[in-house]
C-alpha cells in the first residue's frame, strides 16, 4: 500500500510539473517527445530525459525526477501482472458525430501559407511565393532581395517559421521563387526543397532546424537538372529523395543527383506515365500521389491512374485499374493518404515478418472540363466519392464511397488513432485563380476500420474561414491540426472580392482532445531502447507512461507518424505505422509499460524523424520525436 501512495504522489508531482515547468529548448541531439494513442498494434521510442505535456512539446523534466519515477515502478512493478491487449474498437472519441474545437492562432503571419513542413523541433517552416510583389511582412532590418522578377527590391518575407510551442514566428528569407514547388525531410532532419517557378524552377534549397535562432533558407549551387514545377518528392530507403513530374516534366530525378547511377540522360529517367495521364489544356496530372511501398517500389497516382514504379531500373512493374468517377489531380484537385500500415511479430527464429498490406484512399476531385469551365466562371460540382484499393492484393481492384459533401482541393491527415481527417477545399470549380465557389467549411473524420461502411464518416464542428486555392493543413505533436493559407488570386487581395487572401493560422483539436478525456490520455515518461530516442529496425524496445484512469475494457496502441510536406492537398512523405505490441505491463497504480517491435526494414519505414504516440482507448498523449535508423 506504501508503494502505492508514494506512486501516485510521484505521478501527481510529475503532472503537475508538466504545467509548471517554464519551457526550454533542447538541443539538437535531444529529441523532444509527446504521447498519442492508437488501436494495439507498433510502437516507436522514447527519451528517459524529455518529458512534455499536452499544452507544449518542448517541456522538460529533470533527469533526477525521472530516475527516481523509474526506481520507484520498478519496485511497484512485481505487484502487477501483465495486461493483455484488446484489439481495437471504433468506440472512442473520434467515433462521436460532431465536435472538434477551432482556434484561431494568428490573425495573420504576414504570409499566406501554401506550403507545410513540421520539423522535429516543433516547429513549422511555412512558405508562399516570391513573384507577386511584397508580403504582409518584412525581412529582419538589412534583407532585401533584389533579383524578383516583380519588383526591383523586395524588402518583405515569403517564409516563417512557426514556434508551435510558443505560437510565435519570425520571418525567413527565400532566394528564389518558390511557388508550387515540392519537399522531403532527409534523415539528418533538414528539409530538402525542390523547384519552383521562373528562376526558382530548377533550385535545390535546405532548411536546417538545430539552429533555431539562426536557421535560414539556403539555397545549393548545384541544380535540378530538369524545371520542376508542380512536382512531387518522396524519401527512399537510403535517405535520398526522388523528384517526380512538374509542368513539362515527364520524368524523375534524384537528390543527391548521383543516388541512382543507371539513369538515361545525367541524372534524369523518362517516365512517360506522366505523358500518357496529361489531358489536353487541363493537365489534371500535377502533383502525382507518391508512395514508398514494402518490396521498396514506388506506387504513383495521377489523373485516374496507379503504378508501382521501379525506379531503378526505370520501368513500371505493375498497373491498377483506373479509378472510378471524377479527374483526381492538380487543377482536378483531390486528395489522397496512405491508409495506416499495421505491422505484425517477427518469426520466432528471428526471421522479418510478413510484408504487411497497404492499402491507398484516393478523395475529392472534379470531372474532366471542370477546369476550362471555372475559367468562364461556370463551376461544376466537385466530386463527393473516395476510392480506396489494397495494391498489395492479387487482383487489386477500387472500392467507392461517398462522402457527406462534394470537395475539390481538400487536405487529408492521418490521425495519431489511424483514422483521418478530411478538411478545406470548395464544393464547386478546380484549383487555380479564381476558379472554385461554395466552400466547405466542416471536416469530416474517416474512420477505414469501422466494418460498416455507412459509420465511417461523420461531420466535425465548421470553421468561418474559406480555405480554398493554396490553403494547407498538418499534424502537430499535440494532436490538433494546424491549417492555414487560402489565396484564390494572383496577387494578395483582401479587399473587394468575395473570398480574399487569407494570412491567419488556426488550429483544429479533433474531438479526442476534449478536456473529458483529459485523465485517460497517455502521458509518455520514457523510451527504454538501447540508443534512446534513436531506434534501430527490428529491435525491440519499451515505452514506459501514466494514466490518470486505466479502463480496463479500454486498448492500447503505438503509432509512429512522419510529418508530410503539405501543399496542394497532398501531404508528401505522410505515413503511419501502428507498431506490433509484444506485451502490456503495469508497474504502479498509474504507471504502464508497452513493448513494440520497431518497424523491420527502411522500405517499411524510411530513416529519419517520426512522431510516436500512445493512444489509449481511443485518445492520444502528445508525441514523443524518434529516429529510425
Amino acid at each position: 500500500m506504501a508503494t502505492k501512495i508514494l506512486s501516485f504522489l510521484v505521478s501527481l508531482i510529475l503532472i503537475l510539473s508538466l504545467f509548471t515547468h517554464p519551457s526550454q529548448s533542447l538541443p539538437y541531439h535531444r529529441l523532444r517527445h509527446r504521447h498519442r494513442r492508437h488501436h494495439d498494434g507498433p510502437d516507436d521510442a522514447l527519451s528517459p530525459i524529455a518529458v512534455s505535456s499536452a499544452a507544449s512539446p518542448s517541456r522538460y523534466q529533470p533527469p533526477i525526477l525521472l530516475a527516481f519515477l523509474h526506481s520507484t515502478f520498478s519496485f511497484a512493478a512485481s505487484s502487477f501482472p501483465l495486461i493483455n491487449v484488446k484489439p481495437p474498437t471504433n468506440n472512442s472519441p473520434a467515433a462521436t458525430a460532431g465536435g472538434g474545437q477551432w482556434e484561431i492562432l494568428q490573425e495573420s503571419v504576414g504570409v499566406s501559407a501554401m506550403h507545410m513542413q513540421l520539423l522535429y523541433n516543433n516547429k513549422v517552416v511555412i512558405f508562399d511565393r516570391t513573384d507577386f510583389g511584397p508580403s504582409n511582412l518584412s525581412l529582419l532590418a538589412g534583407k532585401c532581395r533584389y533579383n524578383d522578377e516583380a519588383i526591383k527590391e523586395d524588402c518583405t518575407a515569403h517564409s516563417i517559421l512557426y514556434d508551435v510551442a510558443f505560437n510565435t514566428y519570425r520571418p525567413l528569407m527565400v532566394q528564389t521563387d518558390v511557388w508550387c514547388s515540392s519537399g522531403a525531410v532527409i534523415p539528418d532532419g533538414t528539409l530538402v526543397q525542390t523547384g519552383g517557378y521562373l528562376a526558382g524552377d530548377h533550385k535545390i534549397r535546405l532548411f536546417s532546424p538545430w539552429n533555431d535562432d539562426q536557421s535560414d533558407w539556403i539555397e545549393l549551387e548545384e541544380n535540378l537538372i530538369i524545371q520542376r514545377w508542380y512536382a512531387s518528392d518522396h524519401i527512399l530507403p537510403d535517405g535520398n529523395v526522388i523528384i517526380v513530374g512538374g509542368r513539362k516534366a515527364f520524368s524523375y530525378e534524384f537528390f543527391p543527383r548521383d543516388s541512382i547511377k543507371n539513369s538515361q540522360n545525367g541524372s534524369v529517367f523518362y517516365f512517360n506515365f506522366l505523358k500518357e495521364t496529361t489531358d489536353p489544356k487541363e493537365e489534371n496530372n500535377l502533383y502525382p500521389f507518391l508512395y514508398l511501398l514494402p518490396d521498396g517500389n514506388l506506387f504513383v497516382f495521377a489523373n485516374q491512374r496507379s503504378v508501382i514504379l521501379d525506379y531503378v531500373n526505370n520501368k513500371i512493374v505493375k498497373e491498377f485499374p483506373m479509378i472510378p468517377g471524377e479527374k483526381r489531380s492538380y487543377p482536378a484537385t483531390g486528395s489522397s493518404v496512405m491508409l495506416p500500415i499495421r505491422l505484425s511479430a517477427s518469426g520466432a527464429d528471428g526471421s522479418l515478418p510478413p510484408s504487411p498490406e497497404v492499402e491507398v484512399l484516393v478523395c475529392g476531385g472534379a470531372k474532366g472540363g471542370s477546369y476550362v469551365k471555372a475559367l468562364e466562371g461556370i463551376y461544376v460540382a466537385a466530386s463527393k466519392s473516395c476510392g480506396r484499393m489494397r495494391v498489395t492484393d492479387p487482383d487489386p481492384q477500387w472500392i467507392m464511397e461517398d462522402m457527406p459533401m462534394r470537395r475539390v482541393m481538400p487536405d487529408s491527415v492521418l490521425l495519431p488513432t489511424g483514422d483521418v481527417i478530411i478538411l478545406n477545399g470548395a464544393g464547386k470549380g478546380t484549383a487555380g485563380w479564381e476558379c472554385a465557389a461554395d466552400p466547405v467549411f466542416n471536416p469530416i473524420l474517416y474512420m477505414p476500420t469501422e466494418p460498416d461502411p455507412s459509420k465511417r464518416f461523420s461531420v466535425l464542428n465548421p470553421t468561418k474561414i474559406p480555405r480554398l486555392y493554396h490553403s494547407t493543413a498538418t499534424l502537430l505533436p499535440d494532436g490538433r491540426i494546424l491549417v492555414g493559407g487560402s489565396n484564390p488570386h494572383i496577387k494578395y487581395n483582401f479587399s473587394g472580392v468575395k473570398y480574399p487572401t487569407d494570412l491567419s493560422l488556426e488550429a483544429f483539436s479533433p474531438p479526442y482532445l476534449g478536456q473529458e478525456f483529459g485523465l485517460i490520455r497517455p502521458s509518455i515518461l520514457s523510451i527504454e531502447a538501447p540508443a534512446h530516442n534513436v531506434i534501430s529496425y527490428g529491435e525491440e524496445f519499451s515505452v514506459t507512461f501514466t494514466l490518470g484512469l486505466y479502463q480496463a475494457d479500454g486498448e492500447f496502441m503505438v503509432t509512429i507518424i512522419a510529418p508530410s510536406f503539405a501543399t496542394h492537398s497532398f501531404g508528401m512523405n505522410q505515413r503511419l505505422l501502428e507498431l506490433y505490441i509484444v506485451g502490456l505491463q503495469q508497474l504502479s497504480e498509474f504507471a504502464y509499460k508497452v513493448t513494440v517491435h520497431a518497424p523491420p526494414t527502411r522500405n517499411i519505414a524510411p530513416p529519419g524523424y517520426y512522431m510516436l504516440f500512445v493512444v489509449h482507448h481511443g485518445v492520444p498523449g502528445h508525441c514523443v520525436w524518434i529516429k529510425m535508423q
